[in-house]
C-alpha cells in the first residue's frame, strides 16, 4: 500500500511540473499584461515595474527563476494585492473552497445514491420517472441558472436563507444546493444505471427466494456491487467540486480560491494564477489517489498491485 502510494505520488511530480510549464507560458502569451490599465504609465515608470517583478527578462529566465522560488517554498507575492505573498491568500481561501465542496459532495451522495436506489427499485414507475426527472434537470440546468432560481425563491421570496455571502452556516445552505445538484444528478443516473444490472444478477435472485426483505436486498447485496462505478467518478467529481466552483464563489460572494482566480485571470495576476493552479492540480491529484485506496476497501478483489 505505502509503496503504491508513493509511485502514486513520484509520478504526480512530471505532472504538476508540466501544469505548471503549460499555465506559465500561456499566460504570457495571452493578450494584456499585469499592470495595463485605462491610463498608459511613462515609459520609465513601466521600465522600473517590469524590472521589479522581473518581467523584463526572457521567458525562459522567467520560468526558471519561479521554478526556483517554488523549490524554496515561494509562491511570490501577488501582483493585485500588493504585499500579500500567494501562499497567504491561498491558505486564506483554500479552507472555504474545500468546506464547500466537501459539503456539496456530502449532499450529492446522501441524496444522489438513494435516489439512484429508489429508481432502480421502482424501475419504470412515477417514483422511477420522478427521480430521472430531477436528475436530467440537475444535469441539463447550468449552475447559474440553478443559483438564481434559488436565490430568488429560498432568499427573496421566503426570507429562509441569506441570498450570498459566507458569514452564517445558513449563508452556506444556497451554494452547497447550487455547487451539488449537478453531481447529485450524475451520481443518481449513475447509481440506477449499476443497481438495474446488479438486480439482475443471480445472487440477488437467490436473495429475494430466501425470503430476504426487498429493503436489505437492494441496500446490503445489490448496492454494495453496485457502488463501484460511483466511488470511480468520486475522484474527478471531488476534484471539480473544489476546482469548478468558480461560478458559484463569484455569485454567492464567496472568498474563496475560485473567486480568487477568476479576479487573478482577469487582472493577470501571474503569481497567484500560478499558485491557485498548482493547488488546484494537488487537489485533483490526490483525489483520485483516494479513490483509487477506496477501491480496495469497497471491494476486496480489487488489489493495489502493478
Amino acid at each position: 500500500m505505502m509503496a503504491f502510494v508513493l509511485r502514486r505520488l513520484a509520478g504526480a511530480v512530471p505532472t504538476l511540473l508540466l501544469l505548471a510549464t503549460l499555465t506559465f507560458f500561456l499566460l504570457r502569451l495571452a493578450p494584456g499584461g499585469p499592470f495595463d490599465g485605462e491610463r498608459a504609465w511613462p515609459p520609465e515608470i513601466m521600465a522600473n515595474i517590469q524590472a521589479r517583478y522581473g518581467l523584463d527578462r526572457p521567458l525562459p529566465v522567467q520560468f526558471g527563476q519561479w521554478l526556483a522560488d517554488l523549490a524554496r517554498g515561494d509562491l511570490r507575492e501577488s501582483f493585485q494585492y500588493i504585499g500579500r505573498p500567494v501562499s497567504e491568500i491561498i491558505g486564506e481561501s483554500l479552507p472555504v473552497s474545500l468546506g464547500l465542496g466537501i459539503w456539496a459532495l456530502l449532499f450529492s451522495i446522501v441524496i444522489g445514491i438513494p435516489l439512484g436506489c429508489l429508481a432502480a427499485w421502482k424501475r419504470n414507475t412515477w417514483l422511477d420517472h420522478s427521480a430521472m426527472f430531477i436528475a436530467i434537470a440537475g444535469v441539463s440546468l447550468p449552475s447559474y441558472l440553478v443559483a438564481s432560481v434559488l436565490i430568488l425563491v429560498f432568499a427573496l421570496w421566503l426570507g429562509w436563507v441569506p441570498p450570498a455571502l459566507w458569514e452564517e452556516p445558513s449563508s452556506a445552505i444556497l451554494p452547497v444546493l447550487t455547487l451539488g445538484s449537478r453531481p447529485m444528478a450524475i451520481i443518481a443516473r449513475l447509481t440506477r444505471a449499476s443497481m438495474l444490472d446488479s438486480l439482475n444478477a443471480d445472487y440477488i435472485r437467490t436473495a429475494y427466494g430466501k425470503g430476504l426483505a426487498a429493503s436489505r436486498v437492494i441496500f446490503k447485496h445489490a448496492l454494495k456491487n453496485s457502488i463501484i462505478p460511483v466511488i470511480t467518478v468520486l475522484g474527478p467529481l471531488a476534484a471539480n467540486l473544489v476546482t469548478g466552483s468558480f461560478l458559484v464563489e463569484v455569485v454567492f460572494q464567496i472568498p474563496g480560491m475560485g473567486k480568487h482566480f477568476v479576479q487573478a485571470v482577469l487582472n493577470r495576476d501571474y503569481p497567484l494564477v500560478m499558485g491557485v493552479t498548482l493547488a488546484y492540480g494537488v487537489i485533483l491529484i490526490l483525489s483520485n489517489l483516494l479513490v483509487d485506496l477506496v477501491y480496495a476497501w469497497a471491494d476486496p478483489r480489487i488489489r493495489l498491485e502493478s
